[in-house]
């Protein structure tokens, strides 16, 4: 006779199995594409699936809104770097304001050739006539977005925006005029006020001083497209980089220069290396060290460059200082243009495409997910 214990371990079988298949598995993260796979190089100095899986995660995630190419830059070499459709290594991709990083480097080879001072005086005519309260704002103000001038960057009516007003509108023909026109709201060097109006002060003291105070359009343009060609563009090997001049010939230096991913990451490194590039020093080491230097007024902010540092009580933070490195900072760009540059973990990362504000909050934690990657050194 069989036996009857034996006739029951195909009901029990088949019992454990229905429960199995009624049971929710054990899942891990979905495979990576090739896609994702090979835009992480051989020697990308961290885990390349993880690395990998970081940058897809900014590809594929609706959340984030649109990612058109990151590039990562680890120890000075290229670690990964991946496109979206329609653009490559060769695509030019708007700056808007990482500009500002670039210029203020710009204002400081002209301080190291002795063409400017820091903390006298911004050489703008109009502000030396006798009286004039905006006489008192020097180059530094200016820089650390100090100068008390009535510049309001953004607000519940667009048209009424000092930068709406000045690139688009009366203000679009002689920008850095219409800037230096404004009266001042506060005393120069008392409050933090974040304006692309500044950085065109900034963009035509430079312009000044390389043609003497000529007011012809093309001997500025050509003066400041040079020296930055000569001294920092052609240097880096930056070969894309195309500012924009307004209709006096000033740079427009706060939001309008093209460049490629590539062509960011080398800026992010020269600085992360503190101004030098293949042994040569293009501006000082110290300068760089003050771009980074916190503002008196906004922890943040140093030189026309953000930090990653808190604020408190000053609501959202740009970057995510919450995780990672102190010595972070960045190039910042509207709709989410990011250049992220982090010594501790000599690395670089740019992040390219168009974000609004809800979906830039969504993007920063995927950013920090990304540096965290690699250690702090």
């Amino acid at each position: 006779m069989f036996p009857r214990h034996l006739a029951l371990i195909p009901a029990l079988a088949l019992a454990t199995s229905l429960v199995a298949c009624g049971s929710p598995q054990p899942t891990g993260p979905p495979p990576l594409s090739e896609e994702a796979r090979a835009a992480v190089t051989s020697d990308a100095g961290a885990p390349r699936d993880e690395l990998a899986r970081a940058i897809d995660t900014l590809f594929v995630d609706p959340a984030v809104g649109e990612t058109r190419a990151v590039v990562v830059m680890a120890d000075g070499k290229l670690a990964a770097q991946r496109y979206a459709a329609g653009y490559d290594e060769d695509t030019r991709f708007v700056s808007w304001s990482m500009a500002k990083t670039i210029t203020a480097t710009l204002i400081g080879m002209l301080v190291a050739d002795g063409l400017l001072a820091l903390d006298e005086p911004a050489p703008i005519p109009r502000w030396r006539r006798a009286g004039d309260p905006r006489g008192a704002i020097t180059l530094r103000h200016l820089l650390q977005m100090r100068s008390g001038l009535d510049h309001t960057e953004a607000g519940p009516v667009p048209v009424e925006s000092s930068e709406v007003r000045m690139l688009f509108l009366d203000g679009r023909g002689d920008m850095a005029k219409w800037a230096e026109e404004q009266p001042l709201e506060a005393e120069p060097g008392s409050t933090f006020e974040y304006s692309s109006n500044t950085t065109v002060i900034l963009a035509d003291i430079a312009a000044r001083v390389l043609t003497n105070n000529s007011r012809d359009p093309e001997v500025r343009r050509r003066a400041v497209a040079d020296y930055l060609q000569a001294r920092l563009f052609e240097p880096l090997g930056m070969t894309s980089v195309v500012p924009e001049f307004d209709e006096s010939g000033t740079l427009i230096g706060g939001s309008l220069m093209h460049a490629t991913a590539r062509d960011y990451a080398r800026f992010g490194e020269f600085l992360r290396t503190k101004g030098s590039y293949k042994g040569a020093q293009l501006v000082p080491r110290q300068w760089v060290e003050q771009m980074i230097t916190p503002s008196p007024r906004s922890p943040n902010y140093g030189m026309q460059t953000w930090l990653n540092k808190a604020v408190p009580g000053a609501g959202e933070n740009p970057l995510f200082p919450d995780r990672g490195p102190g010595s972070l900072f960045a190039m910042i760009g509207h709709m989410g243009q990011y250049a992220l540059i982090s010594p501790a973990q000599r690395l670089t990362v740019v992040r390219l495409g168009h974000s609004d504000a809800d979906e830039r909050r969504a993007l920063m934690p995927k950013l920090a997910d990304l540096l965290a990657v690699y250690p702090e050194r």
